[in-house]
């Protein structure tokens, strides 16, 4: 049996996983959330749900990918066959999710290239997204160029390419978002933001707020896609799960804290806090903030360095989605990594032509107002990842029980400093959170519920 590929150190494990958490979710999902949900208050809930819900469903994945050794489609059967349902479950979501997010990664790879060209002005115009978006040729050719450039990467495997890239990845990401969100901070007006993003305001708390947390956090975290199981099945044993969880999640809520700081001041400053500004979603990135760098001193060269962050937070996750569906072919057909990745890049191109096309050429077909892009998205991200995340709960709790997982976590020093809260968690909580997720998820994508 060929030896499985595996990360060359810890180091290299926590900044290719929390690569793969660090995405578009962070960037712009995390700071309008932030700001529509009371700030400060929806702040304190996602903290406290990171160190308890996210910490439990990750360090349950990864356990399960390095005790197995083996990607979501074939670890869960290995651990009980009446269970190996689960991993192919876990396996569509990536199948799904990798072809739109990649067309996502064409758009900020246009803008980069945009702001690089200087076409700042005419890219904070009002109808410059919707008039890329509608084209047929132009959004292909982003695609294709961001699908090549991660499947490059993928080829060049796991040490070489991933662990690679995500060393030198993570760090520019990080000194990025730190240098925009100190910038961001020092503008005209921009304190009132800063202000209304870190003091918590009770006043807009309610359930709503812990749901649409314990959703960003999920989403956020790469739970329930197969990612963090495959991920787990490249970590060597004398690497610490436990530690390399926590540092995960530091991360990954700190890159989402520090884009808060760097997009909510900086859109405070230059609309006066109006708040369609504000949770104005996908459109934040792409419409409000090119009119808000167009209003800046010297805003083609942080629009840049802006689109730079927000194309290599793209990559890092596209490449652990792309990563967990080629593990899953090799696993499955025992091919060699060139020709499942090919596989895959083929697939995921003529998959993504569809979203790709879906504003322009297919805006035809819909679902009452959801595009093919946003189709796709709820298939995934609100129906397949829960429904995954509840039976993961299930498994670990009562069928392998939570020892199994404990057990794994001990083999390198015989510690898990959290396994009590582990064990309530799996049992008894998190499944309860899942299936709020997934009720007021659909509940909301079918109008009988608003987030």
């Amino acid at each position: 049996m060929k030896e499985r590929s595996s990360f060359s150190s810890r180091l290299g494990f926590v900044l290719a996983a929390a690569g793969s958490a660090v995405g578009l979710g962070n960037i712009w999902r995390f700071p309008y959330l932030a700001a529509k949900y009371g700030g400060g208050s929806f702040l304190l809930v996602y903290l406290i749900l990171a160190v308890t819900f996210g910490f439990t469903l990750m360090i349950a994945e990864i356990a399960i990918g390095r005790k197995t050794g083996l990607s979501a489609i074939g670890a869960f059967k290995a651990l009980d066959k009446r269970f190996g349902f689960l991993g192919v479950l876990a396996s569509f979501v990536p199948i799904i999710i990798f072809p739109y997010y990649s067309v996502i990664g064409g758009w900020v790879t246009k803008y980069l290239a945009s702001f690089i060209g200087g076409e700042v002005q005419a890219a904070a115009g009002d109808n410059y997204f919707t008039a890329f978006i509608s084209q047929t040729g132009g959004p292909i050719l982003w695609f294709s160029l961001f699908l090549g450039i991660t499947a490059v990467i993928v080829i060049l495997g796991v040490e070489k390419g991933i662990e690679k890239v995500s060393k030198i990845m993570m760090p520019i990401l990080v000194l990025l978002t730190l240098v925009i969100a100190i910038y961001t901070c020092t503008i005209d007006g921009a304190m009132d933001g800063v202000i209304y993003y870190l003091k918590p305001n009770f006043k807009n708390f309610s359930v709503k707020t812990i749901l649409a947390a314990m959703g960003q956090l999920f989403y956020s975290m790469s739970l329930a896609m197969g990612i963090m199981v495959t991920y787990g099945s490249y970590m060597k044993k004398e690497n610490h799960l436990e530690g390399a969880v926590r540092q995960i999640e530091i991360f990954d809520t700190g890159i989402a804290f520090l884009a808060g700081l760097m997009i909510i001041p900086g859109v405070f400053a230059f609309t006066g806090g109006d708040q369609s500004a504000l949770s104005a979603g996908p459109g934040l990135m792409f419409i409000t903030l090119p009119k808000v760098f167009n209003s800046m001193p010297m805003g083609g060269l942080i629009g840049t360095v802006f689109f730079l962050l927000v194309l290599l937070a793209a990559l890092t996750s596209a490449i652990s989605l792309m990563e967990t569906i080629v593990s899953i072919i090799i696993d499955k057909f025992h091919i060699k990594r060139l020709n499942a990745c090919l596989i895959v890049t083929a697939f995921s191109f003529l998959l993504g032509l569809l979203p790709s096309l879906g504003f322009g050429l297919l805006s035809d077909i819909s679902l009452g107002e959801m595009t093919i892009l946003d189709i796709m998205d709820f298939v995934s991200n609100s129906v397949l990842m829960p429904i995954v995340a509840i039976f993961t709960c299930i498994f670990v709790g009562f069928i392998i029980k939570p020892k199994v997982i404990a057990d794994e976590v001990k083999a390198t020093d015989g510690k898990f400093k959290s396994e009590k809260m582990f064990n309530v968690m799996i049992k008894w909580i998190a499944p309860w959170f899942l299936v709020a997720i997934l009720v007021s998820s659909v509940a909301n994508a079918l109008g009988f519920f608003s987030l």
